[in-house]
């Protein structure tokens, strides 16, 4: 009786101790491209702010991505500026890849944001400019994550 007190107390252990946090998919980091500066001219000019997904699966099968948005919210200005801070822009468009990541891997997913910027005729020094955070949220077959980028993207426009 007591053999069989023992095996079940190891056979409760090894279940509690293999218990605990399923795995999924983290997102450990986002960056984006610091800077870009608006061509003097340039109205609703377009260009593409790239980005940077650390990505790790925990899961025991490849996640596939389905999409990636990127929401870019006016964090602050300097000179003449169209939006004011808090200001929200979605972006329509936004590509990435890999569109897979498999069981136990890590990625760097590359992400690619559609965006525009006007400048009018440089007539002086000063310089005026806007911040943005991004956010990303990443839609996957393991679900939605969500993740802010460790750094501001700044429009040069003057």
């Amino acid at each position: 009786m007591e053999k069989v007190a023992v095996l079940l107390a190891v056979i409760g252990l090894a279940a509690a101790c293999s218990g605990g946090t399923p795995a999924t998919l983290a997102l450990n980091s986002a960056s984006v491209d610091p800077s870009y500066t608006c061509p003097a001219g340039s109205v609703d000019a377009p260009y593409s702010v790239h980005g940077v997904i650390g990505l790790h699966n925990g899961t025991p099968g490849t996640v596939t991505i389905k999409s990636v948005t990127a929401l870019m919210t006016l964090a602050a200005v300097k000179g003449a500026w169209l939006e004011k801070v808090g200001d929200k822009y979605e972006a329509a468009g936004v590509t990435s890849t890999p569109s897979s990541v498999g069981p136990g891997n890590n990625a760097s997913m590359q992400v690619t944001i559609p965006s525009m910027c006007t400048r009018g005729k440089t007539t002086g020094s000063d310089t005026s400019y806007g911040e943005y955070s991004i956010g990303f949220t990443v839609t996957t077959s393991t679900g939605t994550y969500k993740i802010q980028s460790s750094n501001l993207h700044r429009i040069v426009a003057a």
